[in-house]
């Protein structure tokens, strides 16, 4: 036998060893990372977890969005999957020294791009591409101009049809309410679905996260404030509508009166305040419309805030503690926070009779990698975890492209590594690498 051929059976039989006895290594063999550009990293503005969205692919284009040094938004754009992007520096900048100020986009169901940024309590930055598939942005525009002043985490989401929906706050922390707009495709308007969705009545805020499933369903989820101090945070809340946000209900098909109020409000899980846990994380809905709530807490009697996985089974909320971390930390104040953990990002997908998800999460004891934990099964709550990443990524917090993971399960992850002085502070390093890990699990998940 020739000695090349020896070691390739070697390699060969080495890969399938590694399978079996290491945790987390068939997720590790299939990651490809790729480099779009330099970009800001003097705070986390471009990896929080509240980008909608940081990456968009449509009709097999993925596009991006970032501020690269001098704080200028920067779009790309290249045919799924490949290496090469091309890259437009806009004339719009953003004060990217304040991390709530991300840049958000979609693609609408004609192909036109809608972009958002620098918003913390300002009036709309908004525009549109000036044609199908273009980079180039039209001059600002408003949408239904209306509560439109003081605008803070706009996000936007697409209908089955095409249509998009824009959400944001109108008013600030511990007082304000969310707002509901959407798109024509035809018309090219907007306007007003919901006008104060949530009520905080003068004396809370929402902060939420939401998702539209394969069927249209909108699926929203939510925490309370009551003031700007992090530690004010509690319960997770619910809702759900499946007439483009005209009406809402919930879990049990109860029809809601609006607005939805502390009060009146469905609540998933009860959450006390000052139990470590975070605000505006991440939601999924599975291909049979099924939500799921990802996030962290600290439940009563441990010193240790743990992951966990909120969700409906059989009609009733279920609750799963990952229960893997061993470090504590407390989260107070105002302001963005240095937390030794980013927010988490949850998918699921079926695999036979059993329901797999995968955790995304970066966290301090690991070395801030980009990490993965894993189930085959979700009722064992029984949770794998490696690293997609080798590499250092700060204070990175997970987004990817939604559109992608419907429509093929491949997960494309917006990555950068980023510094976060607590409070809102800035740092000052030079521009790093933007990049797009992507990951495919595999349909064996040992």
């Amino acid at each position: 036998m020739r000695p090349l051929m020896i070691i390739r059976k070697c390699c060969l039989l080495l890969l399938v060893v590694l399978y079996h006895i290491l945790p987390g290594y068939a997720q590790l063999i299939a990651v490809k990372t790729t480099t779009i550009g330099m970009g800001w990293a003097n705070n986390s503005v471009n990896t929080v977890i509240f980008r909608k969205n940081s990456l968009v692919t449509y009709k097999g284009t993925q596009y991006a969005a970032y501020y690269d040094n001098d704080q200028f938004v920067v779009l790309a754009k290249r045919p799924s999957g490949f290496n090469q992007w091309q890259i437009l520096r806009t004339p719009y900048q953003g004060d990217a020294t304040d991390a709530h100020k991300a840049i958000c986009i979609m693609v609408d169901g004609a192909g036109y791009l809608h972009v958002t940024w620098g918003h913390h309590n300002q009036p709309l930055n908004y525009a549109v591409g000036t044609s199908p598939g273009s980079l180039e942005l039209s001059a600002k525009k408003v949408m239904t101009g209306d509560k439109e002043n003081k605008v803070s985490y706009p996000e936007f989401y697409k209908l089955p049809g095409g249509d998009l929906l824009f959400l944001y706050r109108d008013g600030a922390s511990g007082n304000g309410n969310l707002m509901l707009n959407r798109y024509s495709t035809t018309t090219k308007k907007w306007s007003r679905v919901q006008d104060g969705l949530i009520d905080g009545e003068g004396g809370r805020n929402a902060y939420w996260q939401m998702v539209i499933d394969k069927r249209g369903t909108i699926h929203l989820s939510w925490v309370w404030r009551e003031s700007p101090d992090v530690a004010s945070n509690h319960d997770m809340c619910y809702a759900r509508s499946t007439d483009g946000g005209l009406t809402w209900e919930r879990s049990t098909g109860e029809k809601y009166v609006l607005p939805i109020t502390a009060a009146s409000a469905e609540y998933a899980c009860k959450i006390p305040q000052k139990s470590e846990l975070i605000n505006q994380t991440s939601m999924f809905a599975d291909d049979e419309g099924n939500p799921f709530i990802a996030t962290y807490w600290r439940e009563e009697g441990q010193t240790v805030p743990q992951y966990h996985l909120v969700y409906n089974n059989a009609g009733k909320w279920q609750v799963s503690n990952l229960g893997f971390r061993k470090t504590a930390f407390n989260l107070g104040g105002g302001g963005t926070k240095n937390i030794p953990i980013s927010r988490p990002q949850i998918v699921a997908w079926n695999q036979g009779k059993w329901m797999a998800a995968a955790l995304i999460f970066r966290d301090a004891e690991r070395g801030d990698k980009v990490s993965v934990a894993i189930t085959n099964d979700l009722n064992s709550n029984k949770w794998q975890v490696s690293d997609l990443s080798a590499a250092n990524v700060g204070a990175w917090e997970p987004t990817y492209d939604t559109t992608l993971w419907q429509n093929n399960k491949v997960l494309d992850l917006f990555v950068q590594k980023v510094v976060q002085i607590d409070g809102e502070g800035r740092a000052n390093i030079p521009p790093q690498l933007v990049q797009v890990l992507e990951w495919k699990p595999t349909k064996r998940i040992r």
